[in-house]
């Protein structure tokens, strides 16, 4: 049995805060104690209380910094991290341009292993614990991705994508390879460990009405698993959507008429939006996802969240990297707030620190086992430092309430802020962070004597492949 007791300041969550004031819906402790048993939150509260109920427990002491829940990522494609941050594209170019030339390679085994490793440790090193994930159309890239997960014993969900036309040669199934890859990957994967499948047709443009009928056969025969595409991002995707299926009464119907909405449905974008659809999420239950950094570099548009949450609609919020532009919740936050204020909105950050913990965590149903620090809840935990920066730092000198200690963070912080992450209540930032120190140190030592005459030469960082080949000696 391993036990450890966590020290520091803490703000968890019971329900969505209904206005600034609600302090009715979360706990905010300015001494607490986070007593850690396998895994699991065994206890919470006052650290003199909990400590006294388990002497001999090694304590860490994170004091002064915040720990809340882990950050919970709904939208994010494994497969993209080498394009992020690739110029001057909509939506069906940058597909075309950039995404689809990039998937082709993980065909490879080889690079889909490489890949999820360094997918795995940056979603970690931005205080994100759980995510769910498009992986490639290759069955290769899903084993990649949760043989991963598992290693990192990390609370992830993800799939392979379906997709039988419109794509290059390589990056296409076709409805039976589809069902017979995803099948069997759901046997594999799913509910193995902290791992859970997601039935992945990409989009409607990129899926016959054939490959939909067998995404709706794998539905049936997996109703425990969520379903994960693409609603509406772009206009000219919406029209092209109505021209290959011109029985669809709009978009959404093209999924509900194969039976693929209910409230284990994952729905990203969902910007430009009819009447019908918006009756027909809140009839059936799906999701909308907001992807701000991704709808603002793509010039997509702007979400309604306001209005669809009017309507009883419970929205999720993601990155959506490799067209979102940071692996941060943080800094999708500050993006998504400034996207809201423009639909005449300004999101409160206790209402904003819900969203990425309790709130993601409701949206998939799992809000028993993640998005909070009640007891019983899985230990995935980040340790938040909102004077990371100087900047920050100088801002927080007039900072007086928790609500402005969280706004800052939601508008100035990033990885930098994020000072540790828990996964099961095993430390793994900080382990992240001595890897890469003592990699470097080792490249420096091999440095040739000569090569370390100059400021800039010493500062010089090796390329991926050099740091990898290096990292494995």
């Amino acid at each position: 049995m391993t036990k450890t007791l966590l020290r520091g300041r803490l703000l968890t969550f019971h329900r969505a805060p209904q206005s600034a004031d609600d302090d009715r819906a979360y706990t905010y402790l300015e001494d607490a104690g986070l007593l850690i048993e396998d895994g699991f939150i065994k206890q919470m509260g006052q650290f003199t209380e909990v400590r006294a109920q388990s002497e001999g427990v090694p304590v860490i002491d994170h004091r002064p910094h915040l720990m809340m829940a882990g950050f919970i990522d709904l939208h994010i494609h494994f497969p993209q991290i080498q394009v992020i941050a690739s110029w001057g594209a909509q939506l069906l170019d940058w597909l075309n341009n950039y995404t689809f030339p990039e998937e082709t390679r993980f065909a490879s085994g080889a690079h889909s292993d490489a890949m999820a490793a360094a997918f795995f440790d940056q979603v970690i090193t931005h205080g994100t614990t759980t995510a769910v994930a498009f992986c490639s159309v290759h069955k290769t890239s899903a084993e990649a991705f949760f043989a991963e997960a598992t290693r990192r014993n990390m609370r992830m969900l993800g799939g392979k994508v379906l997709m039988d036309r419109n794509a290059p040669d390589g990056l296409r199934d076709t409805p039976q390879s589809g069902y017979d890859d995803s099948k069997a990957l759901i046997t594999d994967w799913h509910g193995k460990g902290r791992n859970g499948y997601v039935l992945s047709p990409r989009f409607a443009i990129t899926s016959t009405p054939e490959q939909m009928e067998m995404a709706q056969v794998l539905a049936r025969e997996n109703p425990d698993c969520h379903i994960q595409t693409h609603l509406s991002e772009n206009k000219d995707e919406i029209a092209y959507t109505a021209q290959l299926y011109p029985n669809a009464r709009d978009y959404l119907d093209v999924y509900g008429s194969f039976g693929l909405l209910g409230p284990k449905t994952l729905l990203g974008h969902a910007i430009h939006l009819e009447e019908r659809e918006i009756a027909s999420l809140a009839e059936t239950g799906a999701h909308p996802i907001f992807c701000p950094t991704s709808n603002l570099f793509l010039g997509s548009g702007l979400f309604d969240d306001a209005g669809l949450r009017a309507r009883g609609i419970t929205n999720g919020i993601a990155t959506d990297v490799g067209a979102g532009t940071s692996y941060s919740m943080l800094q999708t936050l500050n993006e998504g707030y400034k996207v809201l204020q423009l639909r005449g909105h300004a999101l409160h950050p206790l209402q904003a620190f819900h969203w990425i913990t309790r709130g993601n965590a409701c949206v998939l149903g799992l809000e028993d086992r993640i998005g909070t620090l009640e007891p019983g809840t899985e230990a995935d935990i980040v340790v938040l430092n909102a004077r990371s920066t100087s900047a920050m730092a100088l801002r927080m000198d007039r900072a007086d309430t928790l609500a402005e200690e969280l706004f800052v963070l939601q508008m100035m912080g990033d990885d930098r802020a994020v000072e540790e992450v828990y996964i099961a209540g095993v430390a793994a930032k900080s382990v992240l962070e001595t890897a890469a120190e003592q990699r470097l140190s080792r490249w420096h030592r091999r440095l040739p004597q000569h090569s370390q005459g100059t400021v800039r030469e010493r500062q010089t960082l090796p390329s991926n492949s050099l740091w990898t080949s290096l990292a494995s000696q």
